[in-house]
């Protein structure tokens, strides 16, 4: 098929090799050999009469006019699949169709567990595959290389649709033979403490530090950074460090490590968990029972 003499298929030849600047890797995306690719880089090049790709040292590069192309192409794509090519019907039962997911550790531990079983009762045979969340992680469902983003719903994109899932409070841990287990956690002894903090990979300000700040204007003495969540209590072990950490997890651990929880000592929101999927899936009818599943999980999330 044609468009303005353009071969629609080049299209998704075109996709693959602005994702992978490489012709051999973007042949064996889709299953062709490197003359095929190669071929349809002519054709391409002949088209957009530009190089698209150059070699650059040892790597391929992309031409202005590529890099101008790559999202309009990934859009015109992801449009067609999920409005023309996606499939009117979806069983959960019978399809082995792989959802990917971007979601933390802390969504991991504390909502797979509702998902999991939900899933299992309801008898389901997809496959899921949860991924770890980048810098701008909304950039992989807008590739279509995500079919799901949770995270806090502060941090959504207003690009595309989400839906809230559960709300959560927090908590602060200590060691428990430690000196903070030792009377009242204090707004001062707080402050004063040092403290192991999750640094989070994509980017985001920290929102502890972003509320302190904003409201009492003092920062907290930070003495280990890790990337995880459920290390964090892990951390504390004989120390007089302090963490703040979400509620559902504390729960979980405490009778894993020698730990103790204390109320946060000032004001703080409970953080609202959301997900968030592209605005052109929205009708996706795999999709769409993947977030009443979700929905559901999130209902229940205590109750496992």
């Amino acid at each position: 098929m044609r468009f303005n003499k353009l071969d629609l298929n080049l299209l998704v030849a075109l996709d693959a090799l602005l994702k992978e600047h490489s012709v051999t890797l973007a042949a064996e995306a889709l299953n062709l050999s490197p003359s095929a690719m190669s071929n349809s880089l002519a054709r391409l090049r002949d088209y957009f009469d530009d190089d698209l790709l150059v070699q650059i040292g040892r790597k391929m590069e992309l031409t202005p006019r590529a890099i101008n192309l790559q999202e309009a192409v990934r859009d015109v794509l992801l449009r067609i699949d999920s409005t023309i090519a996606q499939a009117p019907a979806f069983d959960p039962r019978t399809s082995d169709r792989l959802f990917r997911i971007l979601a933390s550790d802390y969504t991991q531990m504390v909502l797979g567990p509702a998902l999991m079983a939900l899933a299992a009762q309801r008898g389901s045979t997809v496959r899921l595959e949860f991924a770890p969340q980048i810098k701008q992680p909304q950039h992989l469902l807008e590739r279509g290389e995500a079919d799901l983003l949770i995270i806090p719903a502060g941090y959504t994109s207003p690009e595309h649709p989400h839906a809230p899932i559960y709300r959560e409070n927090f908590v602060c841990m200590v060691w428990r033979e430690g000196r903070l287990a030792r009377g009242p956690l204090s707004f001062e002894r707080y402050v004063d403490a040092e403290h192991v903090v999750m640094q989070p990979r994509d980017g985001r300000v920290d929102i502890f530090d972003k509320s302190i700040l904003k409201r009492h204007g003092v920062s907290r003495k930070v003495a280990v950074v890790t990337y995880s969540f459920v290390a964090l209590p892990a951390l504390l072990v004989g120390t007089d460090r302090i963490a703040t950490v979400h509620e559902r997890i504390a729960h979980r651990l405490l009778n894993v490590w020698p730990l103790e929880t204390r109320p946060m000592p000032m004001a703080f929101d409970a953080m609202e968990q959301a997900m968030q999927w592209h605005k052109f899936r929205s009708k996706d009818p795999g999709l769409a029972w993947l977030r009443g599943l979700i929905t559901a999980a999130g209902q229940r999330i205590d109750e496992f």
